[in-house]
């Protein structure tokens, strides 16, 4: 039973830390994509949400080559500081926003593309910074969209198994989480743990659907 919470704990941390860093680069780059026209512009953004279609073990494999130790980054990584990335819980939450990150940067750039611009050119005329300009004008009245996007990545992430398990790999306590726990306990044949960490997981996505009805503005949910 101690097992099992501590997986779902991981989980948890696992999943908001892969939010937070999808939901501020995900912004970031929908934003970017909904105002800049430059050539490739779709088809870096058909690239930016292929995590969304590939397998993960693909994508799982791909962070292998680019944070492993032989990588180029995660070498550059453990030689310059220390870091190493790969079978850790850090690793973990960068496998997770991967995959999280897609969900975030379509929902934003579509919440974005529905802001009327002349607002924004309204508010230029005032004199207000591009900086406050989105802050002010084009946030807030995205932030629904951008929220629709948020709470899919997090589901998305709190249930991430494959690309997870290739970076992170199993270590109980460490970087197991609660869908990797269940594999494991199937592969064990421990049927009694499994259907342990299965109610679990029910509940706790059963928690964030609660929580999304509760946070979605009452006329996003009407729509």
């Amino acid at each position: 039973m101690d097992a099992a919470w501590i997986a779902l704990g991981l989980s948890l941390k696992v999943a908001l830390w892969a939010t937070a860093l999808a939901t501020v680069t995900g912004t970031a780059i929908g934003f970017a994509l909904s105002r800049w026209r430059f050539p490739g512009r779709e088809l870096l953004d058909a690239i930016l949400l292929l995590p969304m279609v590939m397998p993960p073990t693909v994508l799982g494999y791909y962070l292998l080559v680019l944070i492993g130790r032989k990588g180029w980054l995660g070498h550059w990584l453990e030689a310059s500081f220390g870091i190493r990335l790969i079978f850790t819980w850090q690793g973990a939450v960068i496998a997770a926003s991967v995959v999280a990150f897609p969900f975030v940067c379509k929902s934003a750039r579509a919440a974005f593309e529905n802001v009327d611009a002349q607002l924004e050119q309204a508010a230029r005329v005032l004199g207000v910074s591009e900086a406050g300009i989105f802050f002010r004008v084009s946030l807030p009245l995205a932030w629904r969209g951008i929220l629709a996007g948020v709470l899919l990545a997090f589901a998305r992430a709190l249930g991430e198994f494959g690309a997870t398990l290739m970076v992170a790999g199993s270590i109980p306590g460490k970087t197991q989480t609660l869908s990797i726990a269940v594999f494991e306990a199937v592969q064990a044949g421990q049927d009694d743990v499994a259907n342990l960490l299965v109610l679990l997981t029910s509940a706790a996505c059963v928690a964030v659907l609660l929580m999304a009805g509760r946070l979605v503005p009452p006329r996003v949910q009407e729509r």
